[in-house]
């Protein structure tokens, strides 16, 4: 015993010894690797446990019920304290020897230093973005929270879901807080946003206890149902229901009235200037974001042009398809005629939008039956299919994947916007559904949460190019599995890549190229079958989330350029299940370490 205690404490010394210090070249035991591993890895779940213990908000995706009644922290104080405890960390890691590590310990390390590092490298630009916007702006994704997230289960749930109401009014105070900060820094969102973000706050505060309505208002509603579920007395559920209503009324609407009075000023003094351009260093700024996002060192330049080729790749493919369903003229005239004809749509009625829903859950059933000749590993959740809520449907984008709880309590959920019908053609519908579901973003999130013997942190790390390029690569999978019989259905995974592709134009057009607003509109207008509605919504998208989008086609390339390097050196040997474990069972990747996982993987299948 004595032995194992000396040997923990020098490896321990080992780890923490300063790099600063000259270190003799030590060849570390099996056993010596594996407890230095333990002992990192015991540090990632300790300060995973902090971040959790910080964040009643992740608390509560989780599927944990402590801290339920309250918010995260939304002030500015909280940037200065992160970036502390950040360089802590960095720190700590930095006095790490790396040689001492097991391999999966290794990744672990890598990866957390580079989030780290990341954190404090981006805190000059803690300001560089809108904390209310159309997208996903706190004034939707607070409500949107409780609706989604919220369960009330027994009496102590609804109290929680009570105090949230009433806590509501100190989140807003200190995001009004930082939307002043951002714009003594220069950080005001452009004009259009205005419209949209206030449009979406009435609504919150629209309908009973506000107004006279004999409608519900959203949170009302939504408290109400859940409450009614209980089992419980009447007399405690009138109560509940009472206390809410003084909640909302008391605490949320006057938040969502120093909002909106606030909004409706600041709106005086926005410009139309799209693009970050307009910020204090406005270039270096974006330059950052796009290395962010595609965990390349891809410029804007390079992506403008890589965007530029493969439109017309996809132009290409798309007059193939012309002349196989035998339509004469333009493929202009093509993308007006996929517009218009009504065959493409569903009624904009209550039953076309029951029709559209019926639809996506058939396709993500039949999708299911298909896993096994895809995947070795599969998620133990399950994934449903939901339409946006009227509440945010307006402004909210045109799909969207929720994750699922992890004890199970929540499935993932894939959401369909069927505000505008004809933003949702038929011909899209196999794609959205395979990118946003399975095999897509229900495969990938859900796997990672379910991992065992990985640290949490790398359970729940999102980097947007290797998560939303494995969606757009879960849109081609199906292609070479015989789905997409319908040559119309083919064009729409066609249309869906090419709406990727002029991401990448039309996000490095506005950021680097000072296009405005209008001019990206029309590049999609001119150059996909998109309902003018979609064309907006995408560039009012790329204006408040500068170089996000451009990372969904950046991912997908270089997930098929590994995998076609992997099959061209592996023969053969190929499984494409393997692959797909490589590419799945470690979590999210940055794209330069997720080649290195598959090149490793290659290596051991060519010994």
């Amino acid at each position: 015993m004595k032995n194992k205690i000396y040997l923990l404490w020098l490896i321990g010394a080992t780890l923490l010894s300063s790099c600063a210090q000259e270190k003799k070249v030590h060849e570390y035991t099996s056993e010596e690797k594996e407890m230095a591993s333990a002992q990192l890895n015991e540090y990632f779940k300790t300060e995973f446990q902090k971040e959790v213990e910080e964040s009643p908000m992740m608390q509560t995706r989780l599927g944990m019920k402590s801290d339920y009644g309250k918010w995260d922290d939304f002030s500015n104080l909280k940037y200065a304290e992160d970036l502390e405890q950040a360089k802590t960390r960095l720190e700590y890691l930095d006095k790490i020897d790396v040689a001492a590590l097991d391999e999966e310990t290794k990744l672990s390390y890598e990866l957390y230093r580079r989030q780290v590092k990341n954190e404090i490298e981006d805190y000059d630009y803690r300001f560089y973005n809108y904390p209310i916007e159309q997208m996903h702006g706190l004034h939707a994704e607070l409500p949107a929270f409780l609706i989604n997230m919220h369960r009330i289960d027994s009496l102590p749930d609804a109290k929680a879901y009570i105090s949230r109401l009433s806590g509501l009014e100190k989140v807003m105070d200190d995001i009004i807080e930082q939307l002043k900060l951002r714009e003594q820094n220069g950080i005001v969102p452009p004009k259009f946003v205005f419209d949209r973000t206030l449009d979406a706050s009435r609504n919150i505060v629209k309908g009973k206890p506000f107004t006279r309505s004999a409608e519900a208002s959203a949170l009302m509603n939504d408290f109400s149902s859940k409450v009614e579920k209980l089992e419980i007395s009447k007399d405690q559920k009138t109560s509940l229901i009472n206390e809410a209503e003084t909640a909302l009324v008391d605490h949320v609407q006057p938040a969502y009235n120093n909002l909106i009075e606030f909004l409706e000023n600041q709106q005086k003094r926005a410009s139309d200037e799209a693009g970050v351009w307009k910020f204090p260093k406005g270039d270096e700024y974006y330059s950052k974001a796009l290395n962010r996002m595609t965990t390349t060192n891809l410029t804007a330049e390079e992506i403008h042009e890589i965007g530029l080729s493969e439109v017309a790749r996809i132009h290409g493919e798309m007059e193939k398809i012309m002349e196989e369903v035998g339509f004469e003229g333009s493929l202009e005239d093509f993308f007006n005629y996929m517009k218009t004809d009504e065959q493409f749509y569903y009624k904009d009625t209550e039953q076309g939008r029951v029709a559209y829903l019926n639809k996506a859950k058939d396709l993500i059933s039949k999708m299911k039956n298909e896993l096994p000749s895809l995947f070795n590993t599969m998620p133990k959740a399950d994934i449903v299919v939901k339409a946006v809520e009227p509440f945010r449907e307006k402004s909210a984008g045109k799909a969207f994947y929720q994750q699922p709880a992890v004890d199970g309590s929540r499935p993932g959920t894939y959401y369909a916007n069927l505000y505008d019908m004809k933003a949702m053609p038929k011909y899209e519908m196999e794609a959205l559904a395979y990118h946003e579901g399975i095999p897509g973003h229900h495969m990938q999130i859900a796997i990672a949460q379910e991992l065992e013997n990985v640290p949490d942190f790398r359970k729940y790390s999102f980097y947007t190019a290797y998560v939303e390029g494995w969606g757009l690569y879960s849109e081609y999978i199906p292609k070479e599995m015989g789905f997409y019989k319908d040559p119309y259905s083919d064009f729409g995974r066609l249309a869906m890549e090419l709406w990727r592709s002029c991401r990448l134009v039309v996000d490095t057009g506005i950021h680097a190229k000072k296009w405005t607003r209008q001019e990206g509109i029309d590049y999609y207008k001119e150059n996909t079958p998109a309902a003018e509605s979609a064309c907006v919504k995408m560039v009012e998208r790329h204006i408040v989330m500068p170089a996000q989008a451009t990372s969904y086609k950046i991912g997908m390339n270089k997930i098929l350029d590994l995998r076609e390097k992997a099959k061209s050196q592996l023969g053969e040997k190929f499984d494409i299940r393997e692959f797909h474990d490589v590419i799945l069972t470690d979590g999210a990747l940055p794209l330069t370490v997720l080649e290195s996982r598959v090149d490793s993987w290659v290596k051991t299948k060519t010994r």
